[in-house]
């Protein structure tokens, strides 16, 4: 496993650390003169297509003036961007230097991180037109993977996840259309946060297919890149492909989440072991955070993921760069131009035909979305090597996609984490899906993972920072909900919390103010949680959730008795409503209170 050389004056790349830094006086022009020698230090031509003015960047660092992150979340902190993404003054070339041009403006998402104080270093290499998922279709030279020089970095956001994983800066923007911000994440162990189609514009983007493509996110943690999605992520009135996308919070993952598995048969290596044997590490460290495995016929997923390529959408391709495509198909790179060129051969009517088997295979899968908390697979099922890549161009390709082509054609949002390592040292990861807009429960999950797993950050020996706590408290429009029987997550009618649109919060024992009984009668099993004095009675676990206030009076209008909601006083010093039972009800039941909650009496029950 390569590591990256270490400098003189060590800087931590990471936003919570640089902001540390910054509070102890540290001066953001030298983190720039830290940067731009890092850069030349590591000597690898395929990571930037172009640079900025070393001097603007410190200027720009030194117009920043007091450090404040409260108004500006990302002050002095160094960022690079994609090449099919624009910044004012230089060139965009996407890859191909015919097609390049040098915009006067700022592409909406740069122009959002520049306000929020963030420093642009330069632009990154790619996959020709983003058309790629090895991050070696390009005429510059190719980015080496930060962790195996041997393996393709990955793309087709290359230079960007190698820039991130060498810590020559702290988060980069990619983009992602059937894979590109995630398999560069797993092939360099870092972060790649993959935003529900519309959260983020796509202005002043090259499109590679319009009506899919992401801006994503890469970053060492699921923090960082989580604060740089919040600042990008907005409606854009510009923009005819924005849609306003509730950006939530990371918070604690849900207890005992329910995780959707490839079934074995839909599981491929590709003859890759070591794929495999990482894959088994990562299924443990989510044992280990409690999760609950279920099997998920991948045969919807994976016919979706076929008509990217194989259907009319290669023609949306086509058309964002018909112009050099009908014009320079010489400048263009050969085996984009082999894939591209397929676009002809389609007709309308085929187009058509494909949207109406997509719209088809969307409500297929929605039922099986519905039952998981998340979707977790394979990053990347196999580390192809640059050898293997030069012998056959498009075949490795393919197999790096097999997790991820299907993922925007759904309408789903992803993020990748870093996992165990595989055998050989190279890096490993597992990818979490889930519906349209759950951007924040996806990332708090992969938080979570990422921790327990203890991998380092990127291609450096740094461990993870230290978790900071989480309260996310309701969102605006919601109230808060303490469950204490089978609406805990995992258990039998945890459902009826999810389908009223219920958000996990947190959990949290009752103060012990509180004696828990086991309700005769059901099914379902029910507890009946008795408020008494304070001191006398016991701490009782509890979960907090969200729910929309309509959603929240339908769910309390169905509750039967001996049942109600009134407020309970917990251990963390909140006061959500929750169940409690009247009195009258605990004549004839039985006393569970030493077990601390309902969770561990039902385990004990069998």
């Amino acid at each position: 496993m390569s590591k990256r050389e270490r400098s003189s004056e060590d800087l931590p790349m990471d936003i919570r650390g640089l902001h540390a830094a910054y509070a102890g006086g540290l001066d953001p022009a030298r983190v720039v003169e830290h940067v731009f020698d890092a850069i030349a230090r590591v000597d690898d031509p395929g990571i930037f297509i172009s640079l900025a003015d070393r001097k603007s960047v410190r200027k720009a660092a030194q117009k920043l003036g007091r450090f404040d992150p409260k108004a500006k979340p990302l002050w002095g902190i160094p960022f690079a961007v994609k090449d099919n993404i624009d910044v004012a003054g230089l060139p965009t070339t996407a890859a191909s230097p015919t097609f390049a041009y040098t915009p006067n403006a700022n592409a909406h998402v740069v122009e959002r991180l520049l306000a929020a104080g963030a420093l642009m270093i330069g632009k990154t290499n790619l996959d020709q037109f983003a058309a790629g998922l090895v991050g070696v279709r390009t005429p510059y030279p190719v980015p080496l993977n930060a962790i195996d020089p041997s393996i393709v970095p990955g793309g087709s956001s290359s230079g960007s996840a190698v820039a991130v994983a060498r810590e020559l800066v702290a988060f980069a923007l990619g983009t992602d259309t059937a894979g590109s911000g995630r398999v560069p994440a797993g092939l360099n162990n870092i972060v790649g946060l993959k935003p529900s189609v519309g959260a983020v514009s796509t202005m002043g983007v090259v499109p590679a297919c319009r009506t899919l493509d992401c801006v994503s996110v890469f970053a060492l943690t699921v923090d960082d890149a989580w604060q740089a999605y919040a600042v990008m992520a907005g409606r854009d009135e510009t923009d005819p492909f924005s849609r306003p996308i509730a950006l939530g919070a990371l918070r604690e993952p849900v207890p005992n989440p329910t995780i959707g598995l490839p079934r074995s048969q839909d599981l491929h290596f590709f003859g890759d072991g070591d794929a495999k044997a990482a894959w088994r590490a990562g299924l443990k460290v989510l044992e280990g955070l409690g999760a609950r495995f279920v099997d998920i016929d991948m045969t919807p997923f994976f016919d979706t993921a076929a008509l990217l390529y194989e259907g009319a959408w290669v023609a949306e391709r086509y058309a964002a760069i018909r112009p050099i495509m009908e014009r320079h198909r010489e400048d263009v790179h050969p085996v984009t131009l082999q894939i591209i060129g397929k676009a002809t051969g389609f007709s309308a009517a085929d187009a058509f035909a494909g949207i109406y088997r997509l719209a088809e295979l969307r409500r297929t899968v929605e039922p099986v979305l519905r039952g998981i908390d998340a979707l977790a697979v394979p990053t990347a099922p196999c580390v192809p090597t640059l050898e293997e890549i030069r012998a056959d161009p498009l075949g490795p390709n393919a197999r790096l996609g097999t997790y991820t082509n299907f993922v925007n054609l759904l309408d789903l949002a992803g993020i990748a984490v870093p996992g165990p390592f595989r055998p050989d040292g190279r890096a490993a990861g597992i990818t979490f899906i889930g519906q349209r807009g759950q951007d924040a429960a996806l990332a708090s999950l992969g938080r979570a993972f990422h921790a327990a797993a203890g991998t380092a950050m990127g291609a450096t020996d740094r461990p993870l920072p230290p978790h900071e706590p989480l309260r996310p408290t309701a969102p605006e429009g919601y109230c808060e909900l303490a469950v204490v029987g089978a609406h805990l997550s995992g258990m039998a009618l945890n459902h009826e919390v999810r389908a009223l649109g219920g958000i996990f919060l947190r959990a949290s024992d009752t103060e012990a103010s509180y004696k828990l009984y086991a309700l005769p009668g059901g099914p379902p099993a029910r507890p009946g949680l008795v408020r008494v004095a304070a001191g006398t009675g016991h701490p009782i676990a509890t979960e907090v959730w969200a729910l929309p206030i309509e959603g929240f009076g339908r769910f309390v209008a169905g509750i039967p008795a001996p049942l109600g909601i009134g407020t309970l006083l917990l251990a963390d010093g909140t006061r959500p409503k929750g169940f409690l039972c009247e009195t009258e009800a605990i004549r004839d039941a039985k006393h569970i209170s030493s077990y601390g909650g309902w969770r561990a009496f039902t385990a004990d029950q069998g």
